[in-house]
């Protein structure tokens, strides 16, 4: 997939980003594109919705995913992602 350009006024290290799109059965998929959250949706609405609280409500932050999007249940959390987890909570 295609690595979207950088937001320009926005730090995208600090910026979670989702990207939203269907998977290869017609689902809405909603997912951080660090793998570290993200849901199926019954309709691209609440894909959104749920895209835009996670992101604190930035728009910028939430990208449509051209083509097939999966999301990927099997992903291990690395060090660094505990670290961050800890840091969010």
């Amino acid at each position: 997939m295609p690595e979207p350009e950088p937001l320009s006024g926005t730090s995208s290290s600090r910026l979670p980003q989702f990207l939203i799109g269907k998977d290869s059965r017609g689902r809405w998929v909603a997912m951080d594109r660090r793998g570290l959250c993200g849901g199926l949706f019954v309709n691209r609405g609440e894909a959104v919705r749920f895209a835009m609280f996670e992101s604190g409500r930035h728009p910028q932050a939430v990208i449509m995913a051209p083509g097939v999007l999966e999301l990927d249940t099997t992903r291990n959390v690395g060090p660094t992602d505990r670290q961050d987890l800890r840091r969010a909570a």
